[in-house]
């Protein structure tokens, strides 16, 4: 028996001991154009001309019941995209070893819960399930097993704590963060104060043999003191010893974020540090929130020095590349954004990602308006700032004249909820 089939007898066997479950059951189609220009001397250029278009759907169903603390989730997800996104994708990977998958796969995950229905020219489809879970949960305690999502830290935009599928910060629809098959378990203690455990297990995608040195182990203390809060956290991710310590603060009606984490590997210990601020106001009637952070990423080059042989000589970063756990080249980094209500329906969200070193940046127009009570509009221009050769601006391609460089790009996403 596979080990997907195993997993989902168990949830099954959950839902049969509950005759009298509380079910629920919904979920989203979405649908989206992505639309990205390339300047004549990019490679992007070369393999799909000045521009790429593509058309994505999405279907999301979520279903859950639960019974005398016990309970099951099962998320089904179908993707599917036409568009020349699809070839540059897959020519991209064959070409740069910096690039995370474009689509998910189940390669390193314990459970084969993802199938490919088609793949070839412009197309690609396929369906998983990105939730499968069965959870117990008592007055202070929940301990759950099976494909589900975790999110730990203190970032607002980079994440250096959150060790499982962090969001990249350029991500402009982040609804879902990507499950993972994990035991996770939380205890809540009499002073409100809670520790999180967590055990990822993963797979080598080379043997495909489940592999230790493929998991993230992790123990995570939240604690109170005053109105103040603390995190610490010790873990063993890939092989490497990770240890962290955040906290959040209020100072005068803002609110003050912020994690040190470091990193010990086989070739050196890095350090990563996150701190953040934000506030919400009025400004001419309206509401107004914003924030800025730093991030110091100690696995990130040193000067500007992001030509393919510089890069392969740092191989813990190129390895949290590959991975998505890591979405920066450089080490210094300024993040801003201003969510601006401009009515009850609609927020306007300029935001910025600045390499300081380079210095390089992204800048993008978020959008979202309510166009009922089920459907919404999102929508963002993105607009990389920044000469050849930097960040995102485009690093050097290895081929002379050429570079990994984009230009404006434009996201227009509706979505139905039921």
């Amino acid at each position: 028996m596979r080990p997907s089939h195993a997993l989902l007898l168990l949830c099954l066997s959950a839902l049969a001991l509950a005759d009298d479950s509380a079910y629920e059951f919904g979920g989203h189609t979405k649908f989206r154009l992505v639309g990205q220009s390339f300047p004549g001397d990019s490679l992007f250029h070369d393999l799909v001309g000045s521009d790429a278009l593509d058309a994505e759907g999405d279907l999301r169903l979520n279903f859950s019941a639960s019974r005398d603390g016990w309970s099951t989730n099962a998320d089904y997800q179908l993707f599917a995209q036409y568009g020349d996104g699809v070839e540059l994708a897959r020519e991209v990977a064959s070409l740069d070893s910096l690039s995370a998958d474009r689509f998910p796969d189940d390669q390193r995950r314990l459970f084969d819960l993802t199938h490919v229905l088609n793949e070839g020219g412009k197309s690609a489809m396929l369906h998983r399930l990105d939730r499968l879970s069965v959870t117990y949960t008592s007055e202070k305690a929940v301990a759950r097993f099976g494909r589900q999502a975790l999110s730990w830290g203190n970032g607002l935009f980079y994440a250096p704590m959150d060790l499982v599928n962090p969001f990249d910060p350029a991500a402009i629809d982040t609804e879902f963060k990507a499950g993972d098959d994990m035991l996770y378990l939380q205890y809540l203690r009499d002073s409100g104060d809670d520790v999180q455990g967590a055990a990822v297990f993963r797979r080598d995608p080379l043997s495909g043999d489940v592999d230790s040195d493929q998991a993230t182990v992790a123990l995570k203390y939240h604690g109170f003191l005053g109105e103040n809060e603390y995190d610490i956290l010790g873990a063993e991710s890939y092989g490497d010893t990770v240890l962290g310590v955040g906290g959040v603060r209020s100072i005068g009606g803002a609110v003050v974020r912020g994690d040190v984490v470091i990193t010990d590997t086989s070739s050196d210990t890095y350090v990563q540090v996150v701190a953040n601020l934000s506030y919400s106001w009025t400004w001419a009637g309206r509401n107004v929130s914003g924030a800025v952070e730093y991030y110091f990423n100690g696995f990130g080059q040193h000067g500007k020095r992001y030509d393919p042989l510089s890069l392969a000589s740092n191989r813990d970063l190129i390895a949290r590349l590959a991975r998505a756990e890591l979405f920066t080249l450089g080490r210094n980094y300024l993040a801003g954004s201003v969510m601006i209500e401009m009515s009850p329906l609609w927020t306007l969200t300029p935001t910025l990602l600045a390499n300081v070193n380079d210095p390089s940046a992204l800048l993008q127009l978020v959008t979202q308006y309510s166009l009922s009570d089920n459907t919404t509009f999102l929508g963002s221009l993105n607009v990389p700032l920044g000469s050849n050769g930097t960040e995102f601006g485009g690093i050097d391609a290895g081929v002379a004249g050429r570079y990994l460089s984009s230009g404006v790009g434009v996201f227009a996403q509706f979505a139905w909820y039921f």
